[in-house]
C-alpha cells in the first residue's frame, strides 16, 4: 500500500474517532440546549478532536506553527460545517418530516451530515492545513 493510500486510511481513522465525538457529544449537548446550536457545538468538539489526532498520527510535520495550522484547520472545517448544518438541519427538520422517517431522525440526518466532507476535507487538509512549507 503506498504513502497516500495509508495515510487516507489513517484520516478516515482519525476522521470517524472524530465524528464519533461529535456526534454524541451532539448528543449530550442537545439535552441543554437546541438541536441546531448543539450541532455547531459538537462539530467544533469533534473538530479540535481531528485536529489533534491529524497532527499526530495522520500528516507529516508541515513545518508551520501549531496557531497557523489550527487557523487553515478551522478554515477547512468552516466549509465543511457548513455543509454540515444545511444537510443536518434541513434532513431532520424539513425531508424527513415531510417523508414520515419517524426513526431517530436527529441522529440519522446528522450522520449523514458528518458523511458528506469527508474527500474535501481530506483535501484541504493535505493541501492547505498540513502541507509542507517549502524552504
Amino acid at each position: 500500500m503506498n504513502n497516500h493510500k495509508e495515510e487516507f486510511i489513517r484520516f478516515i481513522m482519525v476522521g470517524g474517532f472524530a465524528a464519533i465525538v461529535n456526534f454524541v457529544s451532539r448528543i449530550l449537548y442537545s439535552e441543554w440546549t437546541s438541536f441546531r446550536i448543539a450541532v455547531v457545538v459538537a462539530y467544533l468538539t469533534g473538530m479540535v478532536t481531528a485536529y489533534l489526532l491529524s497532527k499526530l498520527l495522520v500528516f507529516a510535520p508541515s513545518g508551520k506553527p501549531a496557531s497557523q495550522e489550527f487557523l487553515y484547520f478551522s478554515l477547512v472545517n468552516l466549509a465543511a460545517v457548513i455543509q454540515v448544518w444545511f444537510i443536518s438541519v434541513g434532513l431532520a427538520e424539513y425531508l424527513f418530516p415531510y417523508v414520515g422517517l419517524m426513526f431517530y431522525p436527529e441522529e440519522v440526518a446528522h450522520f449523514i451530515g458528518l458523511s458528506v466532507p469527508v474527500i474535501t476535507s481530506y483535501l484541504g487538509h493535505k493541501h492547505f492545513t498540513f502541507a509542507q512549507v517549502q524552504k
